[in-house]
């Protein structure tokens, strides 16, 4: 196959892509906020959540995508609701007002810190104001995400909620030219580990850890990645992203929704501090 045959589409989400479980949480009373919920892993991740039932709070700065997420939700025919947030993770005082938009929705239980981006470039010529929005978006936002949620979780009759952050194998290990990325996915273990700490055994706190998902983010990275090394795009793939992996293919965005699915559920309640790995052999394996 030609490289400009190489199909870097992402998958359409079809309902029967959702892991859907049985929980006390999982109704239409338990409100979920998801970052970054206008495409890829976030998109994915508010649609199955919906799916579970729960009234869920999509934010993004992406309006048109989060019109196209509350498009999908009516197209799997998700049970509960879809609420777009148009929000800027940034902006401190637009962070707040979707925090108290979701507990206006009812009992706000889980967040899901999703929202990312990536900058493909050395230490040495890693562009600062790059640098800093990386780390805003991806560490700052969800440190005061959690901040203003975990009152809110706490308030709860029973105390009994979740917040699962996005991690990466870039949050085990490093690689050339993520400096920023990956200094923000160590981070998020961090503070996971941080929630879990101050949680009390019923406010829960979880990373999800995975390679390389096929979203609109990856393809870009793709992209990057093959002009900064002067290879081709399937190169890229196969040699840099799957090369190391003993699982050789690319994860889908619902995949890892169900990971979170998983985790914020009542079979995820020893998931305190940890990380769910699913990496097809990435950080456990070598040759």
């Amino acid at each position: 196959m030609a490289d400009s045959d190489f199909d870097l589409t992402e998958p359409e989400l079809k309902a029967d892509d959702f892991l859907v479980l049985e929980d006390d949480h999982f109704t239409g009373d338990t409100v979920a906020i998801v970052t970054g919920a206008a495409s890829g892993i976030g998109q994915a991740t508010a649609v199955a959540l919906a799916a579970n039932d729960l009234t869920v709070v999509g934010a993004d700065i992406d309006e048109s995508g989060l019109a196209e997420t509350a498009d999908i939700a009516t197209e799997v025919d998700a049970s509960g609701e879809f609420v777009p947030i148009e929000a800027d993770l940034t902006d401190e005082a637009e962070v707040e007002t979707m925090v108290e938009t979701a507990a206006d929705y009812g009992d706000l239980r889980y967040v899901a810190n999703i929202a990312g981006m990536q900058h493909i470039a050395s230490i040495a010529e890693f562009p600062m104001e790059q640098y800093d929005l990386l780390l805003d978006i991806m560490l700052r936002a969800p440190f005061f995400v959690s901040k203003l949620a975990m009152p809110h979780i706490r308030a709860n009759a029973d105390g009994v909620g979740a917040i699962g952050n996005m991690s990466s194998v870039h949050g085990h290990y490093a690689t050339q030219d993520k400096a920023a990325y990956i200094t923000a996915k160590h981070g998020l273990q961090g503070l996971t580990r941080a929630i879990a700490a101050e949680g009390e055994g019923t406010l829960r706190g979880f990373s999800v850890s995975v390679g390389y998902v096929l979203t609109p983010l990856m393809v870009d990275q793709i992209e990057d990645t093959a002009a900064e090394r002067g290879i081709s795009e399937r190169e890229v793939v196969e040699d840099v992203m799957l090369g190391q992996a003993r699982t050789k293919e690319m994860m889908t965005p619902a995949e890892v929704a169900n990971l979170f699915v998983f985790g914020f559920s009542q079979h995820g309640k020893h998931l305190n501090g940890g990380d769910m790995l699913w990496d097809g052999g990435y950080t456990t394996t070598y040759e």
